[in-house]
Formats: structure tokens, C-alpha cells, sequence
């Protein structure tokens, strides 16, 4: 039985439930084994001596708490060629965070940078199973992403770089990644502020399809809304919940939750650290998914993709994983205790995800070593084009101020200025 199906519990009974004091019946309440590829437990850091984040999966460990031969991630039905895409998408993520580290610290990036090694399997377990017409928000923590999505690699490089050729033209740097022919909404900087965006963008898909009926396409466009754990107190968060499940918007909230929002310890920060419930708080389905494991990852996103886009409204999933460095390159990451970085270093999604692919002989060592290699070549390309790429023109400054940039120019002594003295008078001039 599906998970999501599942969930659907009537208001009325939840709230006899908390009456008596009990919780409701949820296949997130139950155990691993009921619903496969789902955890319901609190969420458990080494840091505070709590247990450790139970594994489910023999892909990351040789444990076997369900008391089977095979894991919930085992039995999931993968082909070679949708293993080696997972695979060549997070080395591709990995690769090139861990270029743009070398690249920030030669001085070819300025201003905040925030890399994304460790959380591969969310970005690839999500957005490779969308379709071109698919829409994705991002936070600050966007750059694969962007990848993921589609925009190549190079764009994404010279933008970091702040050149002409990067996908916003050197005007968004590493926060505000952006690309229209990719649906890709933009990074934002500022926590929260994308998910009205992302809630609008799925209001404007369903809006189209049904009121005005211009797509001739199967299903509603679906958004995905990447956000953090530190977000989830935030009230545009719980504002844009409650729209997207009153209007069944084609939308899936994905909380990246890395356990730290920048020093602050997620089991710090919030009265409840189960970020999944306030689902059903708002009628929605809630999940709680191992985010360092993209098999787990991608079950759980195919069913979500598959309600939005058949018009049954949203999902939030959380995904627990953690970040490999400091919350930007400008943080020595002094906070986070040694065994908990080591704990969550030893589950690195990308190993498992090769272990796996390995036991079930979907390829060889030497297949995986080319698209290593094929990975490393695209980032050096990406560098190289960078590198050599122009910087914006001057012209470019007064670009997208305003709505109707009609008359704006550069005059006879060079200066920008507005061919209506009317409209510029007393305004400083470039």
C-alpha cells in the first residue's frame, strides 16, 4: 500500500485521537517495515548522545534491522540506466562543489559561498525524475540544483566566476542561481522567501491547466521547493502550507534537513524536530526519508511527483542528511563535534550509491571510473570557459531596473542616462 495513500487521515479522528492522547493512525507512526524506505522516529544526533540515525539499507551499512535479506532500498526496482543517471548526477554535484572550493579560495569567487557535498542524493533523487516543463526553487545552497536540473555546467561555473556567459549573465552569483529554458526559479538567499515563489509558480500551473486549459499535456507542471530545517519556523512556511493543501497546488515541499542551520543545532531550534508532521497538520502528506540515500530519496519522490502532477495536491518531505563542510567557505565548521561529522562522513550517499551498484552488477568498476573521468572533464571545461569568459558590460547595470526600459542609453560623453530629461532629472548618473 502506498504511503501517501495513507496518510489521507480524517480531520475529525485525528482530533479524537489527540483527545484520548493518542496519536493517530499513520503509516509515518509505524514501523520501517510497513512502510518501506520511511522513518517515523525522532530524529537522532550523536551530538546531544542520542543513538545514532538507525540504517535501514545494506547499500550504506551491513545492518539489517528488518530482519531480511535485502533492504527496503534493495528491492527497489532500478534499471542500469537510471542507476548510472543517479550516479553520474551526484558525482557531477560533488565534483564540482569541490572545485568551487579550490576556485573561492585562488580568489576566482567572491561574497558567500555554500557548497552542497553530502546532500546529493535529495537534489538527484528529486529533480532527475522531473520533466523539462517541471519548475524547482532553490535556496543559497543552489549551485546542483541547477546541475541537476539541466543547466550545464559551465553556465553555473561562469556565473560563480560573475561573467557575461553564466546563466544570469554574472548578475546572480552563487546565491540566485536562475534559467528560464530550465524552469530553474532562482537560489534565494534570504531563507524562506522562496517558497511563496514556488507555491505561485504551482498556483500558476493548475491555474492554466484547468481555468484556462492551455496545456494539452498529461498532468499539471510540478514544482519541487528545496528549503532547509532553519526555515521550517518561518512563517511564510506554514502561510504557504496552508494555500498550496486549501487549493491542491501541484507542489512537493523537500526540506533539506542537514541538521544545522549555519551554528545553530536543529534539536535547538524547534519545539518538535519531526519537520514531517506539519504535514498533516495541514491535511497533507507528511514523510520522514534517509536523505543519504538516494534509492530511499527517489521512492519517496516518485510517489510525490506523481500526486501533484495527477492534481491530488501536495506533500512535504523531509529528508534528513548533513552537510560535508561548514555552512558557507567562509565557516571553519568549529561547532559540529568530530564523530558526528565522522558519523555521517561514513554514510556518504555517493559510496553507497556505487556499493550498491556494484553488488547488483548493474556495472563495472571501469564503467564508473569513465563517468568519473567524463565528470572531471566537464569541470575543467567549465573552469577553462569561465576563466576565459568576458566580464559584463557596463551596459548591463541598468538592465531589468526598470519595467519599461525604453530610452535608456548610453549618451555622447559615455555616461548611462534616460533620453527623457523629464523622467532622470536630479538622478546621478553612472
Amino acid at each position: 500500500m502506498s504511503a501517501f495513500s495513507a496518510v489521507r487521515i480524517p480531520f475529525p479522528a485525528v482530533v479524537a485521537a489527540r483527545s484520548a492522547g493518542e496519536k493517530p493512525s499513520s503509516p509515518f507512526l509505524c514501523s520501517p517495515a510497513a512502510a518501506p524506505g520511511i522513518h517515523s522516529s525522532p530524529l537522532r544526533s550523536p551530538r546531544l548522545g542520542r543513538p545514532p540515525l538507525a540504517v535501514t539499507s545494506d547499500v550504506l551499512s551491513s545492518q539489517k534491522p528488518l530482519g531480511s535479506n535485502s533492504s527496503p532500498s534493495c528491492q527497489a526496482v532500478i534499471s542500469r540506466d537510471e542507476a548510472l543517471e543517479l550516479y553520474e548526477d551526484m558525482v557531477l554535484g560533488r565534483f564540482f562543489e569541490d572545485m568551487c572550493a579550490q576556485m573561492y579560495y585562488r580568489g576566482k569567487m567572491f561574497g558567500f559561498v555554500h557548497l552542497y557535498n553530502g546532500q546529493e542524493a535529495v537534489s538527484t533523487g528529486f529533480i532527475k525524475l522531473l520533466e523539462t516543463r517541471d519548475s524547482v526553487v532553490s535556496t543559497y545552497r543552489d549551485h546542483v540544483h541547477a546541475l541537476s536540473k539541466g543547466v550545464p555546467a559551465r553556465a553555473v561555473m561562469a556565473e560563480l566566476f560573475g561573467k557575461a556567459t553564466g546563466c544570469c549573465r554574472g548578475q546572480g552569483g552563487s546565491m540566485h542561481m536562475f534559467s528560464e529554458p530550465h524552469n530553474l526559479l532562482g537560489g534565494f538567499a534570504f531563507i524562506g522567501e522562496g517558497i511563496p515563489v514556488a507555491t505561485g509558480a504551482a498556483f500558476s500551473s493548475k491555474y492554466r491547466y484547468e481555468v484556462l486549459k492551455e496545456s494539452n499535456r498529461d498532468g499539471l507542471d510540478v514544482t519541487v521547493a528545496f528549503f532547509g530545517d532553519g526555515t521550517c519556523n518561518n512563517g511564510q512556511f506554514f502561510e504557504c502550507l496552508n494555500m498550496a493543501q486549501l487549493w491542491k497546488l501541484p507542489i512537493v515541499f523537500v526540506v533539506e534537513n542537514n541538521l544545522w542551520a549555519i551554528g545553530m543545532s536543529h534539536l535547538r531550534a524547534t519545539s518538535d524536530p519531526e519537520i514531517w508532521k506539519k504535514g498533516p497538520a495541514f491535511g497533507m502528506p507528511g514523510v520522514h526519508v534517509d536523505g543519504m540515500d538516494v534509492l530511499k530519496v527517489r521512492e519517496v519522490a516518485v510517489e510525490a511527483i506523481a500526486r501533484a502532477r495527477n492534481g491530488e495536491g501536495p506533500s512535504l518531505v523531509e529528508c534528513e542528511t548533513y552537510r560535508f563542510r561548514g555552512h558557507s567557505l567562509a565557516d571553519p565548521d568549529e561547532l559540529r563535534k568530530a564523530d558526528e561529522k565522522s558519523h555521517y562522513a561514513a554514510r556518504d550517499p555517493i559510496v553507497g550509491l556505487k556499493k550498491y551498484i556494484l553488488e547488483k552488477n548493474l556495472a563495472s568498476e571501469s564503467e564508473l571510473k569513465a563517468i568519473e573521468k567524463k565528470i572531471d572533464d566537464i569541470i575543467e571545461e567549465a573552469v577553462e570557459f569561465a576563466d576565459s569568459s568576458p566580464p559584463p558590460p557596463r551596459s548591463q547595470l541598468l538592465e531589468n531596473v526598470f519595467a519599461d526600459p525604453k530610452g535608456f542609453g548610453i549618451g555622447p560623453d559615455g555616461k548611462y542616462r534616460c533620453e527623457d530629461p523629464k523622467f532622470t532629472e536630479g538622478t546621478a548618473q553612472v
